[in-house]
């Protein structure tokens, strides 16, 4: 399965996303028998399409079960809060300016979680970028053609110091024109609730995948073992197999990149990939391929992976030696255009070892 990702440059969740490759490696089969008194056990699976991409949740029962109701009703309570493409959800109506909607505990739990990112990465993480994202033709709005001009006055409607969230729920804007688009975040917070559906079904044991992005608990029970994750090498179209095999246990995984499309440098031979910059307004020149992030959920690990891309890599390192919670895989271009890897020291011990 091929997933793209961009950062801060996606609206809502109508674009295809097909630039990181992710192979869930589990047991094929459904059903595994024992000579003993074990109990058989079911690999129950459900795919599909949703936010604009393609779903996989597999869990492991002891009978044959079938979830796809509450999936759907997942995903459709995601989308009524947080999808811009949707005209009559709650963000496209604070969007349009309506100051009296009182917000779900969905989006009050990813405006919070984006004020914590937001200041932690010093405004790297902004999902007030809304105005940019339409203007540089990448959301549901008009594109424009911009300029150092233009681009300063939009400036103004972005910050997330400039939005609230007040005692009633309702979203205080400083200026009406303040879009907000929560796509950096939104898709991995949707993992997080499936997972909580999932959990409050007494599913102990499961593989969560939506858009390459990954929730694990438990283990793979039916083969014994740990469920192993394959990342793919963001250096390359073609599909050789994963760059990096690593082991998932209770814990979320998220990965960001402009893999494929990049710019070299004529002289130098230094790659380049193109992202916006929420604190310029502009697109800016990033020597980082793709980043891959774990934390303990996945709205928190995809809303870093993104703001890791937009980040110079010296900066993502001291960030990430202040958050141990956090690991991360980062795969970049030095100054010679030669690809190299960062790895955290917990990011290395998720490493499967041939």
């Amino acid at each position: 399965m091929h997933f793209r990702f961009t950062l801060l440059q996606i609206g809502g969740y109508q674009l295809k996303v097909n630039k990181v490759i992710i192979y869930c490696i589990i047991f094929s089969g459904t059903l595994l028998s024992s000579c003993t008194n074990a109990p058989t056990l079911v690999k129950n699976q459900n795919v599909g399409g949703a936010l604009g991409t393609s779903y996989s949740i597999i869990y492991i029962a002891k009978s044959k079960l079938d979830y796809q109701k509450d999936i759907d009703s997942v995903f459709a309570a995601i989308n009524q809060s947080m999808s811009t493409y949707i005209p009559t959800s709650d963000i496209s109506k604070i969007n349009s300016g309506d100051s009296t909607l009182s917000v779900d505990h969905m989006f009050q739990e990813v405006f919070k979680l984006s004020k914590k990112v937001n200041i932690e990465t010093k405004g790297y993480f902004d999902p007030t970028v809304g105005v940019l994202v339409d203007a540089w033709g990448f959301g549901p709005g008009n594109k424009i053609k911009l300029d150092s001009v233009k681009v300063d006055s939009l400036l103004e409607y972005v910050g997330f110091e400039k939005v609230h969230l007040l005692d009633n729920h309702t979203i205080k804007k400083e200026y009406s024109q303040i879009k907000f688009d929560f796509n950096a975040i939104a898709k991995g917070y949707s993992i997080d609730r499936l997972a909580v559906m999932l959990d409050e079904k007494g599913i102990d044991n499961y593989l969560v995948e939506v858009g390459g992005e990954v929730v694990a608990k438990g283990i793979n029970t039916i083969k014994g073992k740990k469920w192993v994750i394959g990342i793919d090498d963001p250096d390359t179209e073609s599909n050789n197999g994963p760059k990096q095999l690593i082991h998932l246990k209770d814990r979320a995984m998220a990965s960001s990149g402009n893999y494929i499309k990049f710019r070299i440098d004529d002289e130098t031979g230094e790659k380049y990939v193109h992202t916006i910059n929420p604190l310029t307004g502009f697109t800016k020149n990033s020597t980082t391929l793709g980043v891959t992030v774990f934390a303990s959920n996945c709205a928190t690990a995809d809303s870093y992976a993104t703001s890791f891309m937009a980040m110079d890599l010296l900066e993502v390192k001291k960030l990430l030696d202040i958050h141990k919670e956090l690991d991360a895989y980062i795969v970049y271009s030095d100054k010679t255009g030669v690809i190299q890897e960062y790895m955290t020291e917990g990011f290395k011990k998720l490493l499967v070892v041939n």
